[in-house]
């Protein structure tokens, strides 16, 4: 029995390690396909990208990370006053990479996640250590989910299932997730490809590149687009990252659809790649790719919530907060606690 415990914790850890390890098919064809499409999936465009399967796997298969400090505190958050909203324009951090988002009236979520784990079975796997900014039974009704892409992190498939029984949003999804989606007897989906767009209720969401991976098992992985996402109000408009590592390319998100009265950019994960992740932006980064997409105010997101990443739980924010003393950039870092909302 231990035996296939340890088999199976093995597997589950593979399953959330393998990715980007599809290279371009030369069989794929050729204009007017995207750059970003093959035949059968998806990959980066960066020709300088590399995470091979063998090298994700070892990071995963290490020994158990170090203590890493406090986890963080949850502010109080009811949803009363998030429910009894009209029209301001407010961000609230639930954590990871989830936000309730309010604007022009609509209630929106980003990678709603209010499980206890990110994996694929309810007993293994990478657990909560901070519970949920607020309770789900305190959500006011939601309109649109924003999903960018299918990492169990950032897609929980209890959460999406209870949000399209009990709120039926729209999900506004890149390539590839409407059909899994649709497999859950979830239909009210848009799926983009990277610069496509929709509107609902005149608020447009836009799909806009990333670099990072996809895949829910070892039969699956890149099949399905990543992406990062714009919101745009009739007054203000803000950029959420998903999950990505840095390359200049992200740079025309800002040129095409900015300025931004907010950037939500991930600050953690980059674990041992102490200077560039392939997938993960790391603090530095974050800030060099805030400047870049031009950028009001910056909040930080994809940290202190899951046993996910490696490094101690005040480091993402400490370095963010460094690097943006360096650069004069202080006081646009929003760094939000569990529950936390503002307005923007």
């Amino acid at each position: 029995m231990r035996h296939n415990m340890i088999a199976l914790c093995a597997l589950v850890v593979l399953s959330l390690s393998v990715a980007d390890w599809i290279h371009p098919d030369a069989s794929a064809p050729q204009a007017p396909v995207a750059a970003h499409h093959l035949r059968t999936g998806f990959r980066n465009v960066d020709p300088h990208y590399a995470y091979p399967l063998l090298e994700r796997a070892g990071h995963a298969l290490r020994a158990p990370a170090r203590p890493r400090g406090e986890p963080l505190l949850v502010v109080k958050n009811d949803g009363d006053e998030l429910r009894a909203n009209q029209q301001a324009p407010t961000i609230t951090w639930i954590g990871h990479s989830t936000f309730l988002v309010q604007i022009d009236g609509l209630n929106i979520l980003t990678d709603p996640h209010w499980g206890e784990r990110t994996s694929p079975v309810s007993f293994a796997g990478p657990r909560r250590l901070v519970p949920p900014g607020i309770r789900f039974e305190d959500l006011p009704p939601i309109d649109a989910v924003v999903i960018s892409h299918d990492h169990y992190d950032h897609l929980d498939a209890s959460t999406v299932d209870r949000l399209a029984r009990e709120h039926h949003p729209r999900f506004f999804v890149p390539l590839g997730v409407k059909t899994w989606l649709a497999a859950r007897g979830i239909d009210d989906a848009i799926e983009l490809d990277w610069w496509g767009s929709a509107t609902l209720r005149g608020v447009t969401f836009s799909c806009t590149p990333a670099q990072h991976s996809s895949g829910r098992s070892l039969i699956d992985q890149n099949r399905r687009l990543w992406a990062s996402w714009v919101i745009a109000g009739s007054a203000k408009r803000m950029f959420f990252a998903g999950d990505t590592g840095y390359y200049p390319g992200l740079r025309e998100i800002g040129r095409r659809l900015g300025p931004f009265a907010l950037a939500a950019l991930p600050i953690g994960g980059y674990s041992d790649y102490r200077r560039h992740h392939p997938n993960h932006l790391n603090p530095e980064e974050a800030a060099q790719l805030f400047e870049e997409l031009d950028a009001r105010l910056m909040v930080p997101m994809h940290w202190g919530t899951f046993d996910l990443n490696r490094e101690p739980f005040r480091e993402p924010p400490d370095r963010l907060l460094a690097e943006a003393l360096r650069r004069g950039l202080e006081e646009r870092i929003a760094l939000l606690s569990p529950g936390q909302t503002i307005v923007w």
